[in-house]
């Protein structure tokens, strides 16, 4: 893959300017014998059978695109995931996809038997290379695949739920990550600081985790939130339906309105805002949720402010976008959150937090603002300085938009993601013939 230098006004340059993976893979040089081309791609000779073990069918949908993909570059792909509704769309692009029902949720005698069902199944496909995420399916899928013996297996850290727990909980995420990195060969982390974050924490080793291209774990797919004549006539259309004066500051939200997200950094930011910006508005596009669950006093406020817009879960947040001026994301952790680069994709800029994956979500000062987690007088300000300069806040929009598509599109990290898997695949080989 070749650089790219994104100019702004100002002379600034945001490829130097935002953060670099501390370890990235580029394509690999070296393949595996036997290579043939595939609809004009490489492919290996003998067709490689990658094993992908996530908790539930709902996360299948982060891998969208990305399996036919695979499937084009010759790999065959198999899921093993909870079932749900949401696998029949991995399937229409190629895969094959096995139930095993893994619960997030501690479940000892539950797990102990999907336990021995992986390792069977992992036994029956003798995959060529197993990728286990999310911290259950991360746990059980990477021991059976140890003890069936593949031969080539990656852990991906999707994020560190451990960040946010405390007591015995904090322990046995703990143990349990340093249990998952252990197992495999590679450690993929879906962010340059989460990647820090898991070596700080001594959860891995340094030459065994890094993270592919600048990033994500399958890219974003910019031309979805183009900000086209037709979606803003679009928004402007929703805007009226809605009561919203054309001239009122628009915050929006997008997520689980849950405590880890900062949802009650935002109600605070909100209250003090509303005394500078007399007809504020907040949009709040997700559900609450019961797992880590906000305040009820802070829900409260939410419901009962006319200025609040709770539009719930929805099926694409991407018509909602060009309604804001711009996008707060108060959380406390992440892995490398897709909301701030779908805002940005929008031309929206956005205000974020320093914590763990949030902080490689936004260029400071070019494509919007960082502060301190758990601060709401932070995030007022910040809100506040975007807010009263229109003008810069759509050039930092615009150069956000830049931004995501010279290292966030999905070709980019699709591409990276079939030359990482070659790579692993052919250190394995070069390992067997040592």
């Amino acid at each position: 893959m070749h650089s790219t230098r994104i100019m702004v006004s100002g002379g600034k340059n945001i490829a130097s300017a935002a953060t670099e993976p501390a370890l990235a893979r580029g394509p690999a040089t070296e393949q595996l014998p036997g290579l043939v081309a595939v609809n004009g791609r490489p492919a290996l000779g003998k067709q490689p059978h990658l094993v992908i073990v996530v908790t539930s069918g709902l996360i299948t949908t982060f891998f969208r695109g990305q399996i036919a993909h695979l499937c084009q570059a010759g790999f065959r792909v198999t899921f093993i995931c909870k079932p749900g509704p949401e696998t029949a769309a991995v399937k229409a692009e190629g895969a094959e996809v096995i139930a095993v029902p893994l619960e997030r949720e501690i479940a000892l005698l539950q797990d102990a038997r999907c336990l021995w069902k992986l390792w069977r199944t992992l036994r029956r496909l003798k995959p060529d290379i197993t990728n286990v995420g999310t911290p259950k399916a991360g746990l059980l899928g990477g021991i059976a695949a140890r003890v069936a013996g593949v031969r080539c297996r990656i852990y991906t850290i999707h994020g560190l739920r451990l960040e946010t727990a405390s007591g015995w909980k904090r322990r046995l995420l703990t143990l349990t990550e340093r249990i998952s990195c252990a197992n495999a060969h590679h450690v993929r982390c879906v962010g340059p600081s989460l990647r820090q974050r898991a070596i700080d924490l001594a959860l891995v080793n340094p030459d065994k985790a890094y993270v592919v291209a600048s990033g994500s774990s399958n890219g974003l797919d910019c031309e979805r939130f183009l900000r086209t004549p037709e979606r803003i006539a679009a928004a402007h259309a929703l805007r009226r339906k809605l009561g919203i004066p054309e001239d009122s500051p628009v915050i929006g939200f997008v997520g689980r309105l849950v405590r880890d997200k900062g949802i009650r950094e935002l109600c605070a930011a909100y209250q003090m805002l509303k005394r500078d910006f007399a007809d504020l508005q907040l949009l709040l596009v997700g559900d609450f949720e019961e797992g880590d669950p906000v305040d009820a006093s802070v829900r409260s406020a939410l419901v009962a402010d006319s200025n609040v817009h709770l539009f719930g879960m929805v099926a694409d947040a991407a018509p909602y976008y060009p309604l804001m001026d711009v996008v707060a994301l108060p959380t406390y952790r992440e892995g490398f959150p897709n909301v701030p680069r779908e805002a940005a994709a929008a031309g929206v800029p956005v205000v974020t937090t320093t914590a763990t994956g949030a902080v490689d979500s936004v260029v400071e000062g070019i494509t919007g603002r960082l502060v301190p987690p758990r601060d709401e007088a932070a995030l007022a300000a910040a809100l506040k300085d975007v807010l009263n300069a229109p003008d810069r806040g759509r050039r930092m929009g615009r150069a956000g938009e830049e931004w995501v598509r010279a290292r966030f599109r999905q070709e980019l990290v699709w591409d990276a993601l079939v030359a990482d898997y070659r790579k692993v695949l052919n250190g394995a080989s070069a390992r067997r013939a040592d």
